[in-house]
């Protein structure tokens, strides 16, 4: 089946032709650093990871760059109000990112270009533009001239004379309020670069077509992100890059919010949830499960209850995978997903019915269990180990699977040693039919937060659910 995904700029789901036979080439428009991540802000690299997973299964050699904005007019805010540098602030916070992308599994981008280290290419642009008769300098600033560029609007699909372009303090000297500033005039005590149109810093848009320019060229396969990015950043984006001559990009693939009581999630409405607080509460492997199996389009509820759910959901899987290798022994993911699974991944990346093909691969597992036919289940739990492996998600694989080093792995170790002492006082009490006994071990490990259960292998334990 030819893999399909929705174009934002065709309005509808088209086939998938990559510009290079093999390659798939994709810009995300990454982090603004002025504050750590909430959940909300990471949904789009998630999103973005599985679907970069998934061109990997189907044979393309991907190339994912996803930028950093370093430099704008929330982090320079930020320094203001807390008497630090701007790079401080911004290279704190893209550590923190880091941090998150990291604990929910995401791979890291081929290439990830910060803002600041691109000022000559932005300073090029411009220079051809303004040449092109497509943008103007004023008053140490430089705008687009949105009118020079008959597509503008097409990815969003407004009206030029109904636009309401944003507009920061200082932007003086427009030629028409609807033009945007792709150079920002040096202020007093804020950062600023020399430039042949006087000294300042980027517009929040040039950027990104400066740094797809130089790490994918003329023109690339996919410019994806949030879809409150398709105005006006994408479709200043689109003006600037074709005015300069690209074609840019070739798909235009959003993601939507994660919202809180209906609005999106944001940390000027205040009810962002940081994932650095989120991972204390919840296992990263649940938090990725709740972000990401909702289809990349749709929008994500917060609640509590939402990521209980989650929780279970994934709890049902992981006890089928880990009874399934108690029964069969260790067993490698299979070297392909099922035909459902990869139906479903092909059309717009539709992971919900891709996970229903999972779970209905753990019931039959499960079924085989209750059966103790080794073979089958060997079978299940390899194709659900395949077909999580590919969403990033597999609970046997090192990542998550609690394979520790160092301390932690001697913590583990003795831990597994002092319940597995207790296990067997157990089962010598049951042996002896000193139920009672059993039963008053069995309560006091679960009041310690591990749950029993006694399976033909013998008794098993794991942490139990809240």
């Amino acid at each position: 089946m030819t893999l399909r995904l929705y174009d934002t700029s065709a309005r509808q789901i088209r086939d998938f032709s990559p510009l290079e036979p093999g390659c798939v080439s994709i810009y995300l428009c990454g982090a603004t650093v002025q504050a750590p991540p909430h959940i909300g802000h990471v949904r789009s690299g998630l999103n973005f990871d599985i679907m970069r997973r998934w061109f990997a299964y189907r044979g393309y050699d991907v190339t994912f760059i996803r930028n950093v904005t370093d430099i704008d007019d929330k982090i320079i805010t930020k320094s203001a109000e807390q008497g630090r540098p701007w790079w401080a602030i911004g290279y704190e916070n893209e550590r923190a990112f880091d941090a998150a992308y990291q604990a929910l599994g995401c791979l890291p981008p081929t290439n990830e270009p910060r803002a600041t280290g691109h000022i000559p290419e932005m300073v090029e642009m411009m220079q051809v533009l303004i040449d092109r008769g497509h943008a103007y300098a004023a008053d140490g600033n430089v705008y687009f001239d949105v009118r020079s560029f008959g597509d503008y609007l097409a990815l969003s699909n407004q009206e030029l004379d109904n636009l309401l372009q944003p507009a920061g303090e200082g932007e003086t000297g427009k030629r028409d309020p609807r033009d945007f500033a792709m150079w920002k005039a040096a202020k007093p005590g804020e950062p600023c670069w020399e430039t042949p149109f006087g000294p300042g810093r980027p517009g929040w848009h040039l950027e990104c077509s400066a740094m797809a320019h130089k790490y994918l060229g003329r023109v690339f396969d996919i410019h994806g992100g949030g879809v409150d990015l398709v105005f006006p950043h994408h479709e200043n984006e689109i003006a600037q890059s074709r005015a300069f001559g690209d074609d840019f990009a070739r798909y235009w693939a959003h993601n939507a919010w994660v919202t809180m009581s209906g609005e999106k999630m944001s940390k000027s409405l205040g009810n962002s949830v940081l994932v650095s607080e989120m991972v204390k509460q919840w296992r990263p492997l649940v938090l990725r499960y709740y972000l990401g199996t909702p289809h990349y389009r749709s929008t994500i509820e917060y609640s509590a209850e939402a990521l209980r759910e989650a929780e279970s959901a994934l709890g049902r899987i992981e006890g089928f995978l880990q009874r399934g290798v108690e029964l069969a022994g260790q067993v490698a993911p299979a070297a392909q997903v099922p035909e459902a699974f990869a139906a479903a991944m092909d059309d717009d990346f539709a992971v919900p019915q891709a996970l229903a093909v999972v779970h209905t691969t753990v019931r039959q597992g499960n079924a085989a269990l209750a059966e103790s036919d080794g073979a089958a289940v060997a079978t299940a739990v390899a194709e659900v180990r395949a077909m999580l492996g590919v969403l990033g998600m597999d609970p046997l694989a090192a990542e998550w699977s609690g394979a520790a080093s160092g301390a932690g792995a001697r913590l583990d170790s003795v831990v597994d040693s002092l319940v597995g002492l207790v296990l067997e006082q157990r089962q010598a009490a049951r042996a002896r039919k000193d139920y009672a006994t059993a039963d008053a071990i069995r309560d006091e490990l679960k009041r310690a937060g591990l749950a029993v259960e006694d399976t033909p292998a013998g008794p098993r334990w794991e942490l139990a659910g809240e």
